[in-house]
C-alpha cells in the first residue's frame, strides 16, 4: 500500500499478479485499478507515442486484460503474445508515480496495478497484513540508503593478482544489500590513489560471459592497482546498471531480437542507467579516500563523483579490445553512452 498524502493506493506488481492477488485487489479497491507503466513500455503497448515528458502512463484495462496472462505480457516485452485484438488499453490521468519506484526497488518490472483503497477499510489495513510505504520515504530512499552505509566487516583476502588486499563490506541498517570495497595496499596513504567503480556482473565477472567486458575490467583493475602498490575497487550491488540480474537477462533477450543495450533497458521500463553513485562516494569517504584518479571510460562517473564531493584529479583509461561477441555492445557504449574507448 502506497501512502501518498491523499487516499492510500493499493498496489500489485503486474509480473507477480495471480488469481488470488487480483481477487484481493478487487476486494480492497474503491474502483477498478489502472496499470502504471513507464512511457516507453506504454508506447509499445499502445502502438503509438505517449505524451512527451510523461514520467509514467496510467492505462485503464478492460476485464479481458485484468488476468494474469495478459498482465504479465503487458509488463514484460520478452513475452511474444500478450494482447487480444480488443479492447485497447486507454490512457487515463496518472494517480501516482512512486509506485514504479517501489517496483524497481524490488527488482520487479516497473509495471504496477494501482487503485485507491476503499474508504470503509482504509483505517483497518494493518490488520490485513498489507505493507504500508509512505511515498515521501520511497522518493528519499536512494539518498538515505547511500548516506546510511556503514562498514560491517573487513578481512584480509589475498587475491590472485593482488596478494596485499582486503575486502570491506558495507551495508545500510535494515537492508540486506551489501556493497564491497576491495583495498589493495594502503590507498588512504596515497595522495590520489587509483579507484575503480565496478557494478557487479554475475555473467561477466563470475561466468566469463563474452557479451560484455566486465570480467576483464574487474581483473584488470585489480592487477593494475597491485602494480601501483595501492588502490580501491568498489564492487557495487548494482547488477545490469542497477536493474538486477533477472531484468538484465530479459534485456539480453531483447538484444538478441535487435535492440541495443540502452533501448533494451528502456523497453523494459527502466532508465538507460539506474545506478546510484552516491553509494561510491560515501564508501570512499568512509575509507578516508577523498582525492582520486578514476579508472574508467565513463565520463558520467567522473561528474557523479565530483558532484558528491570526491576530488577527481584525473581519468585513467580502462578499455579492452572487442572479442568478436561484444563488438556491438562496446560500440553502443561509445556511441550512445558516451564512453571514451579510443
Amino acid at each position: 500500500m502506497l501512502l501518498t498524502g491523499e487516499a492510500p493506493l493499493i498496489l500489485l506488481a503486474a509480473e507477480t499478479a495471480g488469481p488470488r492477488g487480483l481477487a484481493e485487489l478487487a476486494m480492497l479497491a474503491a474502483q477498478p485499478p489502472v496499470l502504471l507503466l513507464a512511457p516507453m513500455r506504454a508506447a509499445a503497448v499502445l502502438h503509438r507515442p505517449v505524451e512527451p515528458g510523461s514520467a509514467v502512463v496510467a492505462l485503464s484495462l478492460g476485464n479481458e486484460l485484468l488476468a494474469p496472462g495478459p498482465l504479465h505480457g503487458l509488463a514484460d516485452p520478452t513475452i511474444e503474445e500478450f494482447l487480444p485484438a480488443q479492447p485497447e488499453p486507454a490512457p487515463v490521468p496518472v494517480l501516482a508515480h512512486p509506485a514504479l519506484l517501489l517496483a524497481k526497488l524490488g527488482r520487479l518490472l516497473p509495471a504496477v496495478l494501482a487503485a485507491p483503497v476503499r474508504p470503509d477499510i482504509a483505517t483497518d489495513l494493518a490488520r490485513l497484513g498489507l505493507l504500508s510505504v509512505p511515498a515521501v520515504d520511497l522518493i528519499a530512499y536512494p539518498v538515505a540508503a547511500a548516506a546510511g552505509l556503514r562498514q560491517i566487516a573487513a578481512a584480509r583476502v589475498p587475491l590472485e593478482n593482488a596478494a596485499n588486499s582486503r575486502v570491506i563490506a558495507f551495508r545500510t541498517e535494515g537492508s540486506a544489500i551489501e556493497h564491497l570495497a576491495i583495498e589493495v595496499g594502503r590507498p588512504e596513504t596515497v595522495d590520489a590513489p587509483l579507484v575503480r567503480i565496478h557494478s557487479e556482473c554475475f555473467t561477466g565477472d563470475l561466468l566469463g560471459s563474452l557479451r560484455c567486458d566486465c570480467g576483464a575490467q574487474l581483473r584488470g583493475a585489480i592487477a593494475r592497482m597491485a602494480e601501483e602498490g595501492a588502490g580501491v575497487l568498489l564492487y557495487l550491488a548494482q547488477e545490469g546498471r542497477n536493474i538486477g540480474l533477472v531484468n538484465k537477462l530479459r534485456a539480453y533477450t531483447l538484444q538478441d531480437r535487435g535492440l541495443d543495450t540502452l533501448d533494451a533497458n528502456r523497453a523494459l521500463g527502466w532508465g538507460a542507467d539506474e545506478r546510484n553513485f552516491l553509494i561510491a562516494a560515501t564508501m570512499l569517504e568512509a575509507l578516508g579516500v577523498h582525492r582520486i584518479r578514476l579508472l574508467t571510460n565513463n565520463p558520467d562517473k567522473l561528474a557523479a563523483l565530483a558532484a558528491c564531493g570526491i576530488e577527481v584529479v584525473g581519468r585513467e583509461a580502462h578499455a579492452y579490445a572487442p572479442n568478436g561477441v561484444n563488438d556491438h555492445y562496446l560500440a553502443t557504449k561509445a556511441e550512445r553512452f558516451g564512453h571514451l574507448l579510443d
